[in-house]
Formats: C-alpha cells, sequence, structure tokens
C-alpha cells in the first residue's frame, strides 16, 4: 500500500501520550520489529500520521515508522500489506466518551 505523510500532525496529542502508543491502544497491536516501510529493518520510533495515497479515503491514519522514513514528506511510501493503520480521529478512538 501506498501513503504519504501527513505533514504538521507531530505536535497534536490524544490521550494514549504520543502517536505510537495510540497505535497501539487504539489497534491492539504490539510495536512491530521493523519499521512499516516495505524495505525498512530499522526499528519504529513514532505513529507517523499518513494517508492512503491515490485513493478516495481522506481519513489520516497512523502507523509505526523509523525516524528516517516518517522525516519523508515529499514523496509516497510503500508499507507493508501487513501494517495496520489505525485511525487518527480521537474523537472515535480514545477520546470517545
Amino acid at each position: 500500500m501506498k501513503v504519504k505523510n501527513v505533514n504538521g500532525m507531530g505536535d497534536t496529542t490524544c490521550a494514549c501520550g504520543n502517536w505510537l502508543n495510540h497505535w497501539i491502544k487504539c489497534g491492539g497491536e504490539r510495536i512491530p520489529r521493523y519499521c512499516m516501510e516495505a524495505k525498512c529493518t530499522q526499528t519504529p520510533e513514532v505513529g507517523a500520521h499518513v494517508q492512503k495515497d491515490d485513493s478516495s479515503d481522506s481519513g489520516w491514519y497512523v502507523v509505526p515508522l523509523c525516524k528516517a522514513h516518517n522525516a519523508e514528506k515529499e514523496r509516497s511510501l510503500t508499507i507493508s500489506d501487513a501494517a495496520q493503520l489505525v485511525s487518527a480521529n480521537v474523537g472515535g478512538t480514545c477520546g470517545k466518551k
């Protein structure tokens, strides 16, 4: 699957403390061994905000990436087919009452 980073989302917060914790809590998964970029063997360090590339789905999602791939804003990233995209909409996830 191809995704693009959403710029400027690093300063937003949620009840999980950080976006990697959000991905774990709201997705029910453990942190993967490797960054979700398909060919990367680095440890995921951040919950990156992404949008599906070339899709009618304009939702924002969180996916575990290494810092290097999280910094890539200009081009599409191919993420693992096994990657679980967790909604970044806190109103529908960790902020739901």
